[in-house]
């Protein structure tokens, strides 16, 4: 099944738009304090930026190749070609409007113990509102929950957004490792 991203069918610049870190990223990021950092789909680079901006080693990957001060980019199609980072584990792990199912236990495998995974995309009923809209792309309710609980949840959140634009998103941030391991962001 082909799943869809903020970059799908667009031209090579569609992420220019979106600078600003996603608020649920900036929100939790402090649980992050030591990398690598694994920015998933990565478009522009916002989240890495935001990582690297911290001192903190970064890995981003995208089907599009970019250039972002300070982080190791690595072009790859995270949905047609093996999972590039096989031995490696992360610190943390985000993903941003971005959902490739088959990706989940490759996400799960790659989160180091204490790890934080922070991520945020599209669920069912966001086809009111524009791309994605097909339910094949859109995450079912408390899916991100089931699909990694193997985690720790630290904070889960669904429902309807109005900014950046009107959308229904699924929210999620977890921590490999037991709850006594979990420090809750202020």
């Amino acid at each position: 099944m082909r799943s869809t991203s903020a970059s799908s069918g667009a031209p090579p610049n569609k992420h220019a738009a979106i600078e600003t870190p996603s608020p649920w990223v900036t929100r939790w990021a402090a649980l992050v304090e030591r990398g690598p950092v694994l920015d998933v789909a990565c478009g522009a680079g916002r989240h890495a930026r935001l990582f690297a901006a911290r001192g903190l080693e970064v890995v981003a990957v995208d089907r599009d190749a970019q250039q972002i001060a300070g982080v190791r980019f690595v072009q790859a199609d995270l949905e047609g070609a093996p999972w590039p980072f096989a031995s490696e584990r992360f610190g943390a792990i985000v993903v941003t409007n971005y959902l490739h199912r088959p990706l989940f236990a490759q996400l799960e495998a790659a989160l180091a113990e204490e790890g934080v995974l922070i991520y945020e995309t599209f669920m069912l009923g966001n086809e009111r509102y524009g791309r994605p809209s097909n339910p094949a792309f859109l995450l079912q309710p408390g899916e991100l929950l089931q699909a990694f609980r193997g985690l720790t949840p630290i904070a889960f959140e669904q429902g309807y957004l109005e900014t950046p634009k009107p959308a229904v998103i699924q929210r999620f941030c977890a921590r490999r490792g037991h709850t006594g391991s979990v420090r809750i962001a202020p």
